[in-house]
């Protein structure tokens, strides 16, 4: 499968990419700049695009056989602004369908995932409000696809409420819609098994057309 991966120098993205590869896949990394890569893993070919803009989503995509989004809704370490999640939803559609690409996978938040019928963890007691802009990204970006995305193969995938580096164990819970948390209350997933998630699903499309948590 040859994916076209938006976001693929990011902590989700490049591991994204390595788990892909380790799979047999080709992974053409989409980045703003190529030149300021550091370290760039040699195996993914890095191209210049914005997932923001329709017409360079179209123009990278062309022959891929899916379209991953592992951008964030933060600013980059070197302070450039962070792009508007629910515009790139949009693009990444418009540009799929312009290329000809069904497929199309997007990195969500955990802040739009209900933690009960109708309520959002977003908007629980206690939801830090330094994470709420960015819980807000999320949730419109999720409703960017239902809404418009229906001539693509589209699935948005939303981490645990606590994600960092840690180990590829391969075991995870999944559920749709739902926030996630352990006997002791923690909502956690490492990197590593995020990305098993997300290739998992290009490989097996088990949640074409909808929105699915991983946890532990």
């Amino acid at each position: 499968m040859k994916i076209v991966l938006f976001g693929a120098t990011g902590n989700v993205g490049q591991r994204i990419a390595k788990e892909a590869l380790s799979r047999g896949h080709t992974v053409v990394g989409v980045v703003r700049d190529p030149d300021k890569v550091t370290s760039p893993d040699p195996r993914v070919k890095l191209v210049q695009g914005d997932a923001t803009d329709a017409g360079s989503v179209a123009k990278v995509a062309r022959g891929a056989d899916a379209i991953v989004s592992a951008i964030s809704p933060r600013p980059n370490a070197r302070g450039r602004a962070a792009p508007s999640l629910a515009a790139a939803s949009r693009a990444l559609i418009a540009g799929a369908k312009q290329s000809r690409v069904k497929r199309v996978v997007a990195v969500g938040g955990a802040g739009s995932l209900e933690i009960a019928p109708g309520k959002l963890l977003m908007h629980a007691p206690g939801f830090p409000e330094a994470y709420k802009a960015e819980a807000q990204e999320g949730y419109d970006s999720l409703q960017v696809f239902r809404s418009e995305g229906k001539e693509v193969d589209w699935t948005l995938v939303s981490p645990a409420a606590e994600i960092e580096p840690g180990e590829r164990t391969g075991k995870f819970r999944q559920t749709i819609d739902q926030f996630l948390a352990d006997v002791s209350g923690r909502s956690r997933i490492s990197f590593e098994d995020f990305a098993v998630a997300i290739v998992d699903e290009l490989e097996k499309r088990e949640h074409v057309g909808r929105r699915f948590g991983v946890a532990y």
